[in-house]
């Protein structure tokens, strides 16, 4: 019986030590999930209530940096006069945290087949990755990675070598 008592407090010590983890993770992937419905949405309202004020996102290029206030007023103009709808299909979410470098912390990636749909009624089906890292209830960093070469060849555009 005492042996019993033992396993019994360790599964339950075990188990309390576990719960804020996954927890957490629930509510950052929630946080981020909502965050996608937002750009969904076109509702760059809302996206700014999701990123914190310290914002950066990174990419999809090497050197494309923008911070909070510009990915608002970007989304918004993207919203307005570029984009129709955007549609994450087939998305799948992980969260994985960084235990140490530069950057540890908590973050969700998100892989999608990515429908974006222009108000010319053109449309480029892509794939996507994000990859959002989120501390204190917002996102802080995203760093997000498609083909925009496959983009623009859906479009029609051709890209031609240098003479």
């Amino acid at each position: 019986m005492k042996n019993f008592i033992q396993f019994v407090f360790i599964i339950f010590i075990l188990a309390a030590c576990a719960s804020p983890d996954k927890n957490q993770k629930d509510t950052d992937m929630a946080l981020v999930k909502n965050y996608v419905a937002a750009v969904e949405s076109l509702n760059y309202e809302a996206m700014g209530n999701y990123l914190a004020d310290n914002y950066m996102g990174l990419g999809p290029s090497y050197g494309d940096t923008i911070y909070k206030k510009e990915a608002i007023e970007s989304w918004k103009y993207n919203s307005v006069n570029l984009y129709e709808k955007i549609e994450h299909t087939r998305a799948r979410f992980a969260h994985v945290n960084i235990a140490d470098g530069p950057s540890k912390g908590d973050w969700v990636a998100c892989w999608s087949e990515l429908k974006i749909t222009y108000k010319n009624g053109k449309s480029v089906m892509i794939w996507a990755n994000s990859d959002y890292m989120v501390e204190n209830g917002k996102i802080i960093r995203t760093i997000t990675l498609y083909n925009e070469a496959d983009a623009l060849r859906q479009l029609g555009y051709q890209i031609l070598a240098p003479q």
